[in-house]
């Protein structure tokens, strides 16, 4: 484990660890702002497709964090690369929003929200448009044998109120009425860090992935060979530590005290894992 002092780029989840919902942690901005001024880089990684990247934009803006497009790496960027690196299919349905279904098409993946015999593969996301006829023809598309892509296996989406099922829950459902689990893309696979750190050109040594979810976001750090930090800010527990077999690096209440621990150079981080 490379001292928390010499980590440079910072590999960031959102929901549950930058903000939750509308509101911005007091420590984020602070945060990212030292981050710069050490000559270091940051990055948002996130498993939610149901939203572009200029969403993303347009969100941060509204919370006074000015970004780029090139700031950002999502899951459903991640299921782009990986289509785009294999034999193309004939047609894709898209179990997702009409956000992720125009990022695909504008890509060139050829892409339909209507079932047919033409389908060869089933694309899903975090669907904050679900119904009950997308779950209906994806059952229809499984039974019938085509591929099966996942962009993240997420149980749960945090909000101000708790959570709501995430793309992870709904493939559960669809596993138990037709039988077949899909092949995951995003966290926890490690292809989100190691196209970060390929972008960037940090070492791996400088690399922090930071997060609220030890089975996502942790996990795609520890299968990328990087340090992790875990924030109790969003959904992950103690509880869920103690009893998970992932285990990062660090764990911090929230960003400030991350922030704080990365401050005190090579004083011992408070929450470090020894």
């Amino acid at each position: 484990m490379a001292a928390l002092s010499g980590k440079r780029l910072f590999l960031l989840d959102m929901d549950g660890t930058i903000y939750l919902d509308e509101d911005l942690f007091p420590g984020t901005k602070p945060f990212l702002e030292a981050v710069k001024e050490r000559g270091g880089r940051y990055l948002f990684l996130t498993n939610n497709s149901s939203r572009s990247v200029d969403a993303y934009v347009d969100r941060l803006a509204r919370m006074g964090i000015e970004a780029g497009r090139e700031d950002f790496l999502t899951s459903t960027d991640a299921l782009i690369d990986h289509l785009k690196g294999r034999p193309p299919y004939k047609l894709c349905y898209v179990f997702g929003t009409e956000s992720f279904r125009a990022q695909l098409e504008g890509t060139g993946i050829p892409v339909t929200a209507e079932r047919s015999d033409e389908v060869d593969c089933l694309l899903i996301g975090f669907d904050t448009e679900l119904t009950f006829q997308k779950l209906e023809d994806a059952c229809i598309l499984l039974n019938r044998g085509v591929d099966f892509i996942a962009t993240n296996p997420d149980w749960v989406c945090p909000t101000w109120y708790g959570s709501v099922p995430d793309c992870g829950s709904v493939c559960e459902m669809l596993y138990r009425a037709a039988g077949r689990r899909p092949l995951v893309i995003g966290k926890p696979k490690p292809a989100m860090v190691e196209l970060a750190i390929k972008r960037t050109g940090f070492t791996p040594e400088q690399t922090l992935v930071v997060g609220d979810r030890l089975y996502t976001d942790i996990a795609a750090g520890v299968n990328a060979g990087v340090d992790t930090a875990f924030v109790l800010s969003g959904e992950g527990t103690r509880a869920d530590l103690a009893a998970s077999e992932v285990k990062p690096a660090w764990v911090f209440d929230d960003i400030a005290a991350l922030h704080a621990a990365w401050a005190g150079e090579d004083r011992p981080a408070k929450g470090e894992r020894k």
